[in-house]
């Protein structure tokens, strides 16, 4: 990814209401990803919203910060790796395949990862997952407000991400470019057997460490000791109310699933 100028580097940070970091440190990464986190949603609603997923440094730019939206994957992190890149971070875009519920491995390119200065797994695309990158140094398990997390050797040379012991995702560690992605964005945007065709969701963790979710029509509240809250809202206004005040997406419309659950 070609790093921000400085005018759109400003305008992202002014969108995650961040500070220009004087260096670029581990711990500046860290405050930049938890506030990514916090601030840009997680959301599949293009897919939903008959938009093309377009992927381009400019196009993600624009939806991320003109547009004040979210993403999946491969925006979150491209939009990301852009910045980090103009602070001065080295970034790698790592491919990965996600493990599904059956412990099968998704399609090549399922996920758009980053590696950060050689060292830091950086992720703030995967929706419920680490609030800080991972160490790619630490053989042990890592501790994150998410839970406890592992990155071991895989058998064929890649590594494997696990969450609490189950394995999450296989990160390959070969350094790819966004084109690369294309084909995995385009199943995920359009075949019945993507999670992300199945109808709209929308996700983003909250300042006092819970996450937010709407998913359908469904307003999901979940508190950092994972206590849960489910609000069914009746009609499409309170559903684009609620994409206002917790995301700050203003839609004309609603999301329509693409190929809706049966």
């Amino acid at each position: 990814m070609e790093p921000l100028v400085p005018a759109r580097t400003d305008a992202y940070l002014r969108r995650l209401g961040a500070a220009r970091p004087a260096r670029a440190t581990a711990d500046s990464l860290r405050e930049l990803h938890l506030g990514h986190l916090r601030t840009v949603p997680f959301e599949n609603l293009s897919i939903h919203l008959g938009e093309k997923l377009v992927l381009t440094p400019d196009a993600v730019f624009d939806k991320i910060v003109t547009a004040g939206r979210g993403g999946i994957c491969y925006e979150l992190n491209a939009g990301f790796a852009a910045l980090l890149g103009a602070l001065g971070h080295r970034v790698e875009l790592l491919q990965a395949r996600v493990y599904g519920k059956d412990g099968a491995l998704g399609v090549p390119y399922d996920h758009l990862a980053l590696r950060v200065d050689g060292r830091w797994l950086a992720d703030v695309g995967f929706g419920d997952h680490t609030a800080y990158p991972l160490d790619l140094d630490e053989p042990g398990e890592q501790k994150d407000p998410a839970g406890a997390f592992l990155v071991r050797p895989a058998p064929d040379g890649d590594l494997e991400v696990l969450h609490d012991g189950v394995p999450v995702y296989r990160l390959e560690t070969r350094p790819r470019v966004l084109a690369d992605f294309l084909t995995g964005a385009w199943w995920h945007c359009t075949s019945p057997e993507s999670g992300f065709t199945k109808g709209p969701v929308c996700s983003r963790l909250t300042a006092d460490g819970g996450r937010i979710t709407l998913r359908d029509h469904t307003l999901i509240a979940t508190s950092a000791d994972g206590d849960r809250t489910e609000e069914e809202l009746a009609t499409d206004e309170e559903v684009r109310a609620a994409y206002r005040a917790e995301f700050g997406i203003v839609l004309d419309r609603l999301p329509v699933p693409l190929h809706p659950r049966p």
